[in-house]
């Protein structure tokens, strides 16, 4: 079998295995994948780049575990999983952009706690104070964002 994948290499788990062959011979061909992930075979390593078949969360973890990738979580989480639809997506960039997003982030967050305390002070909420309600969660949706991809950044990283 070829090294080389045609039809699966915008699959996001052989882009991360082709990685990984960088730094891990055996990862060059889906034999080898399989052998160290504890597959009997190729064919369940080729019907996961193929789409053919998701895997379970389960081996999602481990192929996380074997080639160093933290974002197939996220993408497994974000795309199959069923559960997942509203998972903020994980953009691997480098530490430096990453910073400056958490930072503007953080700089947002001292006035949505206030906002906040203004929205719930009265215990109910009125038709005046459902946007700023919404803005909140957009910055609370974007702070998340940015951790996630903060951890995975430190999880590939460490």
């Amino acid at each position: 079998m070829g090294t080389k994948p045609t039809k699966a290499i915008n699959n996001v788990f052989c882009v991360a295995r082709l990685e990984a062959a960088k730094y891990n011979e055996k990862l060059k061909s889906r034999d080898g994948a399989a052998e160290l992930l504890g597959y009997a075979s190729a064919s369940t390593i080729s019907d996961w780049e193929l789409g053919i078949s998701i895997p379970t969360p389960e081996a999602v973890l481990k192929m996380s575990d074997l080639y160093n990738a933290p974002e197939l979580v996220n993408s497994y989480c974000r795309n199959m999983c069923p559960l997942g639809y509203d998972v903020p997506e994980v953009k691997l960039a480098d530490i430096d952009r990453i910073a400056v997003k958490a930072l503007s982030s953080f700089r947002k967050i001292a006035d949505t706690k206030e906002n906040l305390l203004d929205i719930v002070e009265d215990g109910q909420i009125t038709d005046d104070e459902r946007p700023r309600l919404n803005e909140i969660l957009e910055n609370l949706d974007e702070l998340t964002s940015v951790a996630m991809n903060l951890k995975c950044w430190c999880e590939k990283n460490l």
